[in-house]
């Protein structure tokens, strides 16, 4: 397993905190292999898979991993890309890779939540009456 209990609570709280001043929403599935040629790929069809493209900003974030064929992905919806745009998301990949190769998977991913949730706040930031957890902020395991 990719975390310990004590690091999928981190995580979790990570993923709570940041969608605390942001509409968006952010999740993290892990599996164990990724069965396509492009891990974005294999990212988008999850973020179809859980119905991610529902938020009513279109502005959800996937962090995908798959632990043993080490392969990663980031996918954000329509709304929050076109705000941010590719060199954002191949930021964010480069230092989530640099995390995840030195075994610091924990740490990585809640560093790169924070500053996918800075992006979100900048561009959707919570409205004080209604800000609702469109979006499970527990983390997914595949069965792959």
């Amino acid at each position: 397993m990719l975390f310990t209990p004590e690091q999928e609570n981190r995580i979790t709280e990570a993923i709570r905190a940041a969608e605390q001043r942001t509409s968006g929403e952010v999740r993290l599935f892990v599996e164990d292999f990724c069965d396509r040629d492009h891990p974005v790929e294999r990212a988008a069809e999850i973020f179809q898979l859980f119905g991610m493209y529902n938020t009513r900003q279109r502005n959800a974030v996937l962090l995908y991993i798959a632990e043993k064929s080490h392969h990663f992905a980031i996918w954000g919806d329509v709304g929050i890309h076109e705000r941010v745009g590719y060199a954002f998301w191949e930021a964010e990949k480069r230092l989530l890779q640099q995390y995840l190769q030195r075994g610091e998977a924990c740490e990585g991913v809640c560093l790169v939540i924070g500053q996918i949730a800075e992006k979100l706040r900048e561009h959707f930031p919570a409205d004080p009456h209604q800000n609702d957890n469109e979006l499970p902020d527990d983390i997914i395991y595949g069965g792959r």
